[in-house]
């Protein structure tokens, strides 16, 4: 009886450790599915990059962009800066007339408040403009006499006009005094006088000069002179305006 017990004792230990490994086995199995099942979860969340395309020789590159040159500004010459006998038309927003261009039709009031038009005077007969700076000062009171005293030569040639940025009224008053035979004109904008090159500053002022124009165009032009001088050589440039008109006909 004794030895039946043993061996139904080895039995069952035997049993017990064929159920054990069993056990192990199938833990052992259900480890290896878990980590199969995780990689390949892995596997399908991880993004596989494509290899960039590979670039064949047979493929043309792009083409550049042109580049954008400026063009290069021609320098003026000399020529180019020359006044010439030619008319040139200007307008009222031209910055300054120049010997050559034509008188613009700009109409200004003389000391009787009437309207002059100094183109259709000038393209008749030659005109003698003198700016001074204000009516009834020294240095314009001479300029003015000075025009005033040679008026029988000069009108033989030209018709003689003053003009400044003084009122119609201080003109009428200015012509009384000095007992001028000649229209003065007022423009007290300065706009005429700009174009002529005679405004002082853009603000104020008249720089004393004289013009001598003929055919509508402007022939001589003196900025900035003396009283003296302006009556003086007016009395020649006159004269040789005449001289190129008749060689001209």
């Amino acid at each position: 009886m004794g030895n039946a017990l043993r061996r139904s004792t080895r039995l069952a230990s035997k049993k017990i450790d064929l159920d054990s490994v069993d056990g192990v086995k199938q833990q052992v199995e259900i480890h290896k599915t878990l980590v199969k099942k995780a990689v390949a979860t892995k596997r399908n969340n991880v993004k596989v990059s494509k290899p960039p395309k590979k670039v064949s020789a047979d493929s043309k590159p792009l083409p550049k962009e042109p580049k954008l040159v400026p063009k290069e500004s021609k320098p003026v010459s000399k020529e180019s800066k020359h006044l010439t006998k030619e008319s040139k038309p200007v307008s009222k927003e031209t910055k300054e007339l120049e010997v050559g261009d034509i008188l613009p039709h700009i109409k200004l009031k003389n000391q009787e408040d009437e309207d002059i038009d100094l183109w259709k005077i000038a393209k008749d007969k030659p005109v003698i403009l003198f700016a001074y700076p204000k009516a009834s000062t020294p240095g314009c009171t001479r300029q003015a006499c000075g025009y005033r005293d040679n008026y029988e030569e000069l009108r033989k040639h030209a018709v003689i006009f003053g003009i400044s940025a003084d009122s119609v009224k201080s003109q009428k008053n200015f012509q009384l005094k000095q007992r001028l035979p000649f229209d003065l004109l007022s423009d007290p904008s300065r706009e005429f006088l700009g174009i002529l090159g005679a405004k002082k500053t853009p603000q104020s002022g008249v720089i004393r000069s004289h013009w001598i124009f003929a055919n509508g165009i402007l022939k001589v032009k003196r900025v900035k002179v003396s009283p003296e001088v302006s009556i003086a050589d007016s009395k020649k440039e006159v004269l040789g305006v005449i001289n190129e008109l008749k060689s001209e006909a």
